[in-house]
């Protein structure tokens, strides 16, 4: 069989590549395949945006017996828009596969509880999806996961384990009830599907067997990462409401932090079914959290990345702060001792003009390291500026190296936790 997985590069695309190839000609679509072709040579990979590309959709599409629809957003931010990824997407489906003469049936990743009461736009814009998709003359299947848990991790996923890296677990006011579901599982429902036999016109949701709170599931993780409980503490709303809001601003910046007002609207619900129509239909039994992590002995790898996991928009944020500030400081109230300083050097005239590019160029590189969309590069700015900086030190002011503070010498650390950046830039 031919199957298509849209947006191969997410959580549930990448393991149903993995998982699909195994047995079927798979043809994974996402923006940004390069590192994906070589971790996976046997898929076809094709590298386009399906909101923009309708062509080479239907190129994709054509002589398949299957499309698997994992394209899904959070919230918007730049460059993402709800309707067009949850909405238009499937308007684009829905357009090809009519189109195609072999009429593929579509499996359509949506959300538990997108279909009652949509409580913000992440969860309406979902159900004006799966609207579209039963309307529509396609051999439709819609499956509604929970939150899905598995080995590779990215949201709210990655969430619980940072989470579970803290020896005091602040908890957040005004949570339901969650019933996680398996990334195993979910993929398992995917294969079943794909079948030509397979039932379709079937909405189904993906919930697992017991109900947990969310302080319930951190606890889960930190036992099976080898930790001893935590103390927890009820955040006070205010502060809940203020860390929703940060990762609001960092999403209008590109990051994509699970944090965000749409996930506290989504998160008060819940995240709860019955997953009996799962099993009668697929005769899959969903397994609990514990269940599967007991199968499972946590690496040294899975620590560090819990211990990292909240560490890392801290590193962000403190480098781009100290690139802002440093500028600041250097065509502020620093000008004069600047000037001084590369007076002393022997720059003369250029004394000034040195300054001020120095500092502006400080303030750059700290706004590039702030948006998601230059950060790699800004990053890599600051280590040749960096390096520039000592050679230009040691040869005008050699005395800065021996000097009691040693600005010079913290030049090193500096310039190695921006190659910690680098190395922990990407999510997937």
């Amino acid at each position: 069989m031919r199957i298509v997985v849209l947006g191969a590069s997410g959580l549930i695309g990448l393991a149903a590549v993995v998982r699909l190839q195994r047995a079927h000609s798979v043809v994974g679509v996402a923006r940004d395949v390069e590192g994906l072709r070589r971790r996976l040579p046997r898929v076809e990979w094709r590298a386009f945006d399906i909101r923009r590309c309708p062509r080479a959709l239907r190129e994709a599409v054509a002589g398949a017996d299957a499309v698997v629809n994992c394209i899904g957003a959070l919230q918007d931010a730049p460059g993402e828009d709800l309707d067009d990824i949850h909405v238009e997407v499937v308007a684009n489906i829905i357009c090809a596969c009519n189109q195609s003469k072999d009429a593929p049936r579509v499996i359509h990743i949506s959300a538990v509880g997108a279909d009652n009461s949509p409580v913000s736009r992440f969860s309406g814009t979902k159900k004006r999806a799966e609207d579209r998709l039963k309307a529509s003359g396609t051999k439709w299947i819609i499956l509604r996961p929970s939150v899905v848990l598995g080995r590779p991790v990215f949201g709210a996923s990655a969430l619980l384990r940072g989470l579970a890296a803290l020896p005091v677990l602040p908890v957040m006011p005004g949570t339901g009830p969650l019933q996680v579901v398996q990334l195993d599982d979910v993929v398992a429902t995917i294969e079943h599907f794909v079948r030509k036999e397979a039932n379709h016109r079937v909405a189904i949701d993906l919930v697992g067997p017991a109900r947990h709170s969310f302080a319930e599931l951190v606890g889960i993780y930190r036992q099976w990462l080898g930790w001893s409980p935590a103390r927890e503490f009820l955040l006070p709303r205010i502060l809940s409401k203020l860390l929703y809001t940060v990762g609001d601003v960092a999403g209008l910046l590109g990051w994509q932090p699970p944090m965000r007002s749409n996930a506290q609207r989504e998160i008060a619900r819940g995240a709860s079914g019955d997953p009996t129509a799962w099993t009668n239909v697929t005769g899959i039994t969903p397994r609990s959290l514990p269940e599967t992590l007991a199968d499972q002995a946590a690496t040294v790898q899975e620590r560090w990345f819990a211990v990292l996991y909240l560490l890392r928009p801290l590193i962000f944020i403190i480098l781009a702060g100290f690139w802002i500030t440093t500028g600041l400081l250097s065509i502020g109230p620093g000008y004069q001792i600047g000037i001084d300083l590369m007076l002393e050097g022997g720059a003369d005239f250029l004394s000034g003009p040195s300054v001020i590019a120095g500092g502006l160029a400080d303030m750059l590189i700290g706004v590039g390291i702030a948006f998601r969309r230059t950060t790699r590069l800004a990053l890599f700015a600051a280590l040749g500026i960096s390096l520039f900086y000592a050679v230009a030190g040691s040869l005008l002011l050699p005395r800065l190296w021996t000097e009691p503070l040693g600005p010079l010498l913290k030049i090193w650390p500096i310039m190695a936790l921006h190659m910690v950046a680098l190395a922990i830039l990407r999510t997937r």
